[in-house]
């Protein structure tokens, strides 16, 4: 009995034991943590032969069981995950801390604001009644009484430190004081998760607009990036330093000249010389603030002057706070006079709107930030593997080489050509420019000609027209003439003359490259596919490609413009690869709706409140625009000397032939100048429009013997409401010999990738394979004869190239009142892309 307990008492010592050995209980020495800390850097989840090989190459380990192995490295993942959180935690604390600081002074500023306007409206009540006239709005004075010194104060270094003390003091009652009446710019709100707080102007003299935002900078990384204006500013030419003067206090005064771009070639340029003031403040916040010297200071190249217009900043800057456990809180003023006189009346409101100001600079320099804090703490991913830096200076290029050639700057060696005497475009040349590059130079150029107009667009969404001009490049673009350019640009012995007879299929490949400035622009490779008509040289690629920055395509932002601008480029993409760019741009001339308002869509239910836009990216809404726009084209063609007459005879017709496309499309997309062929079922509040949804709706009920929406109680526009709101994509064809699709509700218009003003160019056959042709040809006489169908599951294809599948199609007959057969209804079942 004792050598039995004594026995038993042996195995469970050694049942604990083995237990110690492979549980949670072992201890490692320091000497196996590194060695497990070494594989776990390399490999966080090794997998079982990794760990057995682990315990075979490292000794100190071989005391330890690989399930013991399998629970550590479980367990430093979970620690690591964490640790993750917790920081991802105590991130978002510190930016809710700053961001409740930044709104608690936000309204302390407006309560002070408040006792302003009280204090100001007893003045008036009390002037009133003592009949004395007051129109004078006192919280303007500032602005207006501002004291203009003299550019030649420059020489006197007392003088300028006395200058930038007062820019300094006038700058900040503008950024945290009641200086200017600060309303709050339409369509931003502020809190926690917005970028920040916007304000404009109001009833103030010239235009003006502030910003503040939360950024996760050091005050000196942001300093610098600001005072860069050429890299974040797109319509900045230029900025020169001409005089730095080390002030007294530690800070700088710089003396600048500052060229501005025109947007159009409807206005001139525009020119700045500035006082700039950089100081740190007692509480350790970095100021930089800036204003206009007036006087006679001539544009350093006198030549040019006559292109620009000498325009006024008034006091302005950046206000930059560090915040407690890293991160800055930034304070954007931009308080300018542009001049508007100068421009013809249609334009004046880009240069007297506050708006624009704080879209096109205010905003613009919050968003730039932000956008380098991205990128460097690794958020922002781009494509084909190129470094942040890179494609932002792409997209610079594209933008200032688009600028160039709107301007037409004589400095820049371009000059007017008198063509064809017609006035509708403006034909430029450029015989000095230079597209080389450090490792590839051009070869065998005359130089560059540039065919360019600006034309006014009523009720015309800019965001809808670029985003057509971006998706449908077929519509209005010859590929041969990408081609051309291309080919051009190319250092190959045959690239110019020696180009190869090429046949382009019509379709487009957008290959997406990274969002530029945080959401707002897109830079993208495009590449047009095309096929060799001969079958010499077939090693040579047959496909253009394409450069593209797309920017101001979602109603919902606040974008000042909507730009498509691309360049011919090789497909091997070098970074510094010459770029030759063209394209649109749509500027809003007057105030558009809230963002957060809902738009019409342009369809047979225009007259329907749809989901926001953002939502669609390939849906166009424009009926319920009702505003102005200007529209700028340019586009620069490469020639050789001998050549300038024949590339400028079919340059003029190309532009004008792309003019026409946009006019048409333009016209299809405004409410008051429909298409004359779709008009009378677009048109708002058409009978045509709730007639066939009715139809649609009581026939599947008669046919199928069920109810299409579940609602069988809707009757009049409540019916054409649901019907564009089901959940199933939902067809109408014609019944034609080539059946053509007649409506689509929004679903519908999403599988196909398209819209209902390029609805009516698609034929039935497209959107089926060939097995899903087979199968629709073989129910088609079931279909007439029964009224309906159900087809079974399988893939058809959208407008944009991509498969789509779909559970089940069922087919019906839609009856006229007089049951004739008017067309034919597709419903597409849980439908999804592949």
């Amino acid at each position: 009995m004792a050598m039995v307990a004594q026995q038993h008492g042996e195995s469970s010592s050694g049942s604990m034991n083995k237990h110690l050995d492979c549980g949670k209980y072992v201890r490692y020495t320091v000497e196996q943590v590194e060695a497990l800390e070494r594989v776990y850097a390399e490999c966080p989840k090794p997998s079982s032969l990794r760990r057995q090989q682990l315990i075979r190459e490292c000794p100190i380990l071989s005391n330890i069981e690989p399930k013991q192995i399998k629970v550590w490295f479980q367990n430093r993942r979970c620690r690591e995950k964490q640790r993750k959180e917790s920081t991802g935690l105590q991130s978002v604390n510190k930016k809710l801390t700053a961001m409740n600081k930044l709104l608690m002074e936000e309204n302390d500023r407006l309560q002070k604001q408040v006792s302003q306007l009280i204090s100001e409206n007893g003045y008036m009540h009390q002037q009133l009644q003592t009949a004395s006239v007051a129109t004078t709005d006192p919280s303007c004075e500032l602005a207006v009484t501002t004291p203009q010194h003299s550019l030649r104060d420059a020489n006197n270094p007392a003088g300028l430190l006395s200058i930038a003390e007062e820019t300094l003091a006038e700058f900040l009652s503008k950024a945290t004081g009641t200086a200017v009446d600060w309303v709050q710019m339409p369509g931003m709100k502020p809190g926690p998760d917005s970028v920040g707080i916007f304000v404009i102007s109001h009833r103030c003299s010239g235009v003006a607009a502030r910003v503040c935002g939360l950024v996760s900078l050091e005050p000196l990384k942001i300093v610098e990036i600001l005072k860069d204006r050429n890299t974040w500013f797109r319509d900045c030419r230029s900025l020169e330093v001409f005089t730095m003067f080390p002030a007294g206090n530690g800070g700088t005064i710089e003396l600048l000249y500052t060229q501005m771009y025109a947007p159009t070639i409807l206005a001139p340029a525009r020119d700045f010389w500035t006082l700039r003031y950089t100081t740190t403040l007692e509480n350790g916040s970095l100021v930089v603030c800036e204003r206009s010297l007036s006087g006679t200071g001539a544009s350093p190249n006198p030549a040019a002057a006559s292109q620009f217009v000498r325009a006024d900043i008034l006091p302005s800057g950046y206000l930059i706070r560090p915040c407690d456990g890293g991160g800055s809180i930034i304070h954007v003023v931009d308080h300018l006079n542009l001049g508007p006189w100068s421009v013809p009346d249609v334009l004046r409101p880009l240069y007297e709107s506050s708006k624009v100001i704080a879209q096109k600079m205010t905003i613009a320099a919050l968003r730039y930030v932000r956008q380098i804090a991205k990128e460097t703490s690794g958020e922002v991913v781009y494509g084909l593997g190129r470094q942040p830096a890179v494609l932002r200076t792409f997209s610079q290029r594209l933008i200032r080489g688009f600028n160039d050639a709107i301007n037409g700057f004589s400095d820049d060696g371009w000059s007017m050509l008198n063509y064809d005497g017609a006035e509708d475009v403006v034909v430029a040349i450029n015989s000095s420019k230079n597209l080389s590059t450090s490792t590839s130079t051009v070869s065998c150029l005359g130089g560059i000609l540039c065919v360019k107009a600006s034309m006014l667009l009523k009720n015309v969404s800019p965001a809808v027209l670029v985003r057509f001009l971006r998706e449908h490049r077929s519509e209005w673009a010859d590929f041969n003439v990408d081609a051309y350019s291309a080919a051009s640009l190319k250092t190959s012995s045959y690239a110019y003359t020696g180009m190869r007879p090429t046949r382009f299929t019509g379709s487009q490949i957008i290959i997406p490259l990274g969002h530029t400035i945080e959401h707002e622009e897109m830079l993208e490779m495009i590449r047009l596919e095309g096929d060799l008509l001969s079958h010499e040289d077939s090693f040579i690629s047959k496909d253009i490609h394409l450069l593209q920055m797309c920017s101001g395509v979602d109603e919902n932002t606040l974008g000042a413009c909507s730009e498509l601008v691309f360049a011919p480029i090789d497909e091997m993409f070098p970074d510094d690869a010459p770029l030759l760019p063209s394209g649109f741009r749509v500027i809003p001339l007057d105030p558009k709706p809230d963002a957060s308002t809902f738009y019409k869509t342009l369809d047979l239910t225009s007259n329907l409140e749809v989901r926001p836009v953002a939502n669609h990216a390939s849906g166009y809404v424009a009926s319920s625009y009702s505003a102005r726009s200007v529209l700028t084209i340019a586009f620069q063609f490469p020639f050789e000397r001998n050549l300038q007459d024949n590339v400028a005879t079919f340059a003029c017709q190309y532009v004008r032939s792309v003019i026409s496309s946009v006019q048409r499309f333009a016209m299809a997309i405004s409410p008051s100048g429909l298409n004359p062929a779709i008009a009378p079922k677009l048109s708002l509040g058409s009978p045509e429009a709730v007639t066939l949804a009715h139809w649609i709706c009581q026939s599947y009920s008669y046919h199928v013997g069920t109810e299409l929406l579940r609602t069988v109680s809707l009757s009049g526009e409540l019916i054409l409401k649901t019907l564009w709101h089901h959940q199933d994509a939902i067809l109408c064809c014609s019944l034609k010999a080539l059946p053509i699709l007649i409506f689509a509700n929004q679903a519908g218009l999403d599988m196909l990738e398209t819209t209902l003003v390029a609805l009516q160019d698609i034929t039935l056959d497209k959107i089926f394979d060939d097995s899903g042709r087979k199968v629709m040809f073989s129910e088609f006489a079931k279909i007439m004869q029964q009224g309906f169908a159900y087809l079974p599951g399988g893939i058809c294809m959208s407008t944009m190239g991509r498969h789509v599948s779909y559970e089940q199609a069922i087919v019906w007959k839609v009856l006229a009142e007089d049951n004739a057969v008017h067309c034919l209804a597709y419903c597409f079942v849980n439908w999804s892309f592949v």
